[in-house]
């Protein structure tokens, strides 16, 4: 697999997949620049095993909440694109189908139909009462135990050199995982995979999704879902180093409403959040309106389309 990664095609073909979305940053155009002479350098630091993992550049964003980004060089991040287009396929057999984030066909909307699908389902066509426990991680990302993770991905990692790269990457940050790395998308899934797992054979559950670090487990007995928490907290405390977020530990009907991903899923219809509409409404201009008006087109929101597209014209 590292002959794999590292060889002189993987590479360029990594390069092509990161410029995509990437062509008009200074950085990137710079590199660019020379580009063969940049690649066959990094080709040549990986093969004789001298590659260091350089530092990283930190911001803020809002999406809508605030999170601490640190952004690798580009010859770092081409490394990343680089390992995940070998590594991803190979773990991805091995991850459950109800893990929604960082996979190829999957994504917010997937995971939101899956959840309503998974409900009409367990409630027997919504004829009997379901239940739902909704679950997130206290900040996931920087609790990654990176000996942990170190330790699941050699159980897939027979090649010792390979390890050695995982390492330099991983310890390149700490604590846990940087937002920012391609790679931590991918690692976030394989650390979690171990907590699916446990879900799936361990508890049985047949009702359950996650997307990143939030989850849902439905049920039609509460007592069921009321058992399982303790189990699902001393799980990811003693083998993952992790926390249940006190806070964000909801148990009711699923027709009562179950607030998940920006969604508001009810049994024959989702809503958008209320959250989500203010923020929406507070930011819309003519070069947002289609990617608003897209999120709109997955729930209920013909008369909110109406008041977006009012919003638009008067703020013209």
């Amino acid at each position: 697999m590292l002959d794999k990664i590292i060889s002189l095609e993987n590479l360029f073909d990594a390069w092509t997949e990161f410029k995509k979305e990437k062509a008009n940053k200074n950085d990137v155009t710079e590199f660019e620049v020379n580009l063969e002479d940049h690649v066959f350098e990094l080709h040549e630091d990986l093969k004789n095993r001298t590659y260091k993992h350089g530092g990283y550049f930190a911001f803020f964003v809002h999406d809508p909440k605030r999170r601490h980004i640190h952004k690798a060089s580009v010859r770092d991040r081409l490394l990343h694109h680089a390992v995940h287009r070998i590594i991803e396929p190979i773990w991805n057999k091995a991850f459950i189908f109800d893990s929604w984030s960082s996979r190829k066909t999957k994504g917010i909307h997937a995971a939101v139909r899956r959840l309503q699908k998974m409900a009409l389902q367990l409630s027997h066509n919504h004829t009997r009462t379901l239940w739902a426990l909704k679950l997130d991680i206290r900040k996931f990302f920087e609790s990654v135990d990176h000996k942990i993770l170190l330790d699941i991905l050699a159980k897939k990692t027979p090649d010792e050199q390979l390890m050695n790269l995982f390492r330099e990457i991983i310890k390149s940050f700490n604590p846990g995982l940087p937002l920012g790395n391609l790679t931590s998308q991918l690692f976030a899934n394989v650390y979690l995979n171990e907590f699916d797992q446990f879900v799936k054979h361990e508890l049985k559950m047949r009702g359950y999704v996650r997307y990143a670090d939030d989850f849902v487990i439905l049920h039609k007995d509460k007592e069921v879902l009321i058992n399982c928490l303790p189990k699902i907290e001393a799980f990811i405390q003693n083998r993952l180093r992790l926390k249940i977020h006190p806070k964000k530990i909801v148990l009711k009907t699923y027709a009562s409403g179950i607030d998940y991903l920006g969604y508001v899923c009810f049994p024959h219809h989702r809503v958008l959040r209320t959250k989500t509409k203010r923020r929406m409404f507070k930011r819309v201009n003519q070069k947002n309106f289609s990617s608003y008006s897209g999120i709109l087109k997955h729930c209920r929101a013909h008369d909110l389309n109406e008041e977006l597209v009012k919003a638009v014209k008067e703020s013209a």
